[in-house]
């Protein structure tokens, strides 16, 4: 290996110190929502920043115009602020190193790409789209990896001035050195890549002027005073090309570390494609931002901390337990059944908090408020404090989150159910069925529901009575009064909705199997 790239490589780490003014980046690609690996990349940098007194920037990598997805930009730093992972930095805060956008800074690109022209380091290619199918087919065909085989790096000057007297469309390829490189990654310590052994000279700059990842990142890090690049494990074999631009720039480059890839429990790699690991996902469906950041950091290291029960931690936690060295570099197996636990002990702490308390009855009232069909009113005693109250607690063993309170299982808490199964239910003696809703609308205001041996003998002595099957009576009490085949007890149903509710429930109810006896006499007749 030549003895200035070794040396170079291992005074990366040796240059900086932790207490130099640290600068670091999250730049991801405007082409979806935020996900669990770009949060865990972002939280990472955002606490490395804060941990050494830094500063903490948000730059938008959309040089791939083809995949951008409208308003992706402003979601992901929308989610980002949600979680509490603030920018010193970014396209909607600005700052002196901007703009943020790298589609706004063309002309950086354009600019110093030139210069790599001018010191020889890149080259004008001018092999058509269709030549270099044509290489990546016949490689493929061999069994070998797709490769440019550098072809436009020997034209001669007087070739190059007739191709583009004529106009021919060209892009920039960077000349890449032979032999391996050498440097020292924070994470997974020395790294040795031999780039050009495996690679083609990369395209730099698009024949639409608009650059690659590769000489993007590299020219706005080093614009931005970038100290140190920490980001996913899938770009640690770019990090070769990236040293070797700095090197053609005479720039220094900033230290590299690696964060360890994120699995699936199955095995299978995250991806930004499944619909239920981006951060609104999980926003919508009711986790705090405190859990899902505390879940993130439960995987892969990173942090000195006691070992024991599932904790949630605050974001001044986080920075205080951060160390980067401790970061693990073997892959990592994502288990989102703990996110789920963790989201109940939050819920649970919330429950505690007189303040928390005020503000989990808010959020409550407005998810149900927005799923009301005109039912509820703001101001109905099903949505005070004190029955919100109660019924959090009430719910805290088997809810996880806000929004389970409004599944289908528990909107008849909120909601007058239909009566397509009670009529379903009773299919014969309606008149008998009726009389029994009303015996036991009758005895809720007499009777103490949470008793629950005196209310189930109410209503065995009026099936006596009438001569109707005791378990049928209370399913169809059940139906009445929650429109479930399953649920809770038929006592914890009315003491959930309230006597004044039970009680207008199983009256409608009684009125709505009288009118289908009267319509099946009618039919009769």
């Amino acid at each position: 290996m030549n003895s200035s790239r070794m040396i170079s490589a291992f005074s990366i780490k040796l240059s900086r110190n932790l207490s130099s003014d640290v600068r670091v980046r999250f730049a991801p690609s405007p082409t979806g929502r935020l996900h669990l690996g770009g949060l865990r990349t972002a939280l990472y940098n955002f606490l490395f920043a804060r941990a050494n007194a830094g500063n903490f920037i948000i730059r938008i990598e959309d040089t791939d115009q083809t995949r951008i997805v409208p308003g992706a930009s402003e979601a992901i730093e929308s989610d980002l602020l949600w979680m509490g992972i603030e920018p010193n930095e970014s396209p909607s805060k600005g700052g002196s190193y901007g703009p943020y956008v790298q589609s706004l800074r063309l002309d950086h690109y354009r600019d110093n790409t030139n210069r790599l022209i001018e010191n020889g380091t890149a080259y004008r290619c001018f092999c058509s789209d269709k030549r270099v199918e044509l290489l990546r087919r016949e490689a493929v065909r061999r069994g070998a990896v797709p490769r440019y085989d550098n072809r436009c790096r020997s034209l001669s000057s007087d070739e190059i001035a007739e191709k583009l007297s004529t106009g021919t469309t060209h892009c920039i390829r960077f000349k890449l050195e032979a032999g391996p490189d050498m440097f020292e990654d924070i994470v997974y310590g020395k790294i040795v890549l031999d780039t050009a052994s495996i690679e083609g000279d990369p395209v730099i700059l698009k024949s639409d002027g608009f650059p690659t990842y590769h000489l993007a990142c590299v020219i706005d890090d080093h614009l931005m005073e970038i100290s140190h690049v920490l980001r996913g494990v899938e770009w640690q074999i770019s990090t070769s090309k990236h040293l070797q631009l700095y090197r053609a720039f005479g720039w220094k480059p900033p230290q590299f570390g690696h964060l360890p890839l994120l699995m699936n429990s199955n095995g299978t790699k995250l991806s930004k494609r499944q619909g239920d690991i981006d951060v609104q996902h999980f926003k919508q469906t009711g986790v705090f931002p405190e859990v899902l950041l505390s879940f993130v950091t439960e995987f892969g290291g990173g942090f000195i901390r006691e070992r024991g029960e599932a904790t949630v931690y605050t974001m001044q936690d986080l920075i205080k337990q951060f160390n980067f060295s401790s970061l693990h570099t073997s892959s990592c197996k994502v288990d989102l059944d703990r996110l789920t636990r963790l989201n109940r002990l939050e819920l649970d702490r919330k429950l505690q908090n007189p303040e928390s308390l005020k503000l989990l009855c808010r959020q409550l009232r407005n998810l149900v408020l927005e799923k009301n069909n005109g039912e509820l009113s703001p101001n109905s005693p099903t949505l005070s404090d004190a029955n919100l109250i109660r019924l959090l607690q009430w719910g805290l063993p088997r809810m996880s989150r806000l929004e389970d309170f409004i599944g289908d299982d528990l909107k008849y808490i909120w909601f007058k159910p239909s009566h397509t199964l009670l009529l379903e239910t009773v299919k014969d003696s309606p008149e008998k069925f009726a009389s029994v809703l009303e015996e036991a609308s009758v005895c809720i205001p007499k009777v103490n529901i949470t008793d629950k041996g005196s209310f189930a003998e109410a209503i065995k002595n009026h099936c006596k009575s009438v001569d109707l099957n005791y378990r049928s009576a209370m399913k169809s009490l059940r139906a009445a009064l929650c429109g479930l085949k399953a649920g809770p007890p038929v006592a914890e149903l009315i003491d959930n909705i309230g006597k004044e509710e039970a009680t207008l429930r199983l009256q409608l109810a009684a009125q709505a199997l009288r009118k289908k006896r009267l319509n099946s006499d009618t039919q009769l007749s």
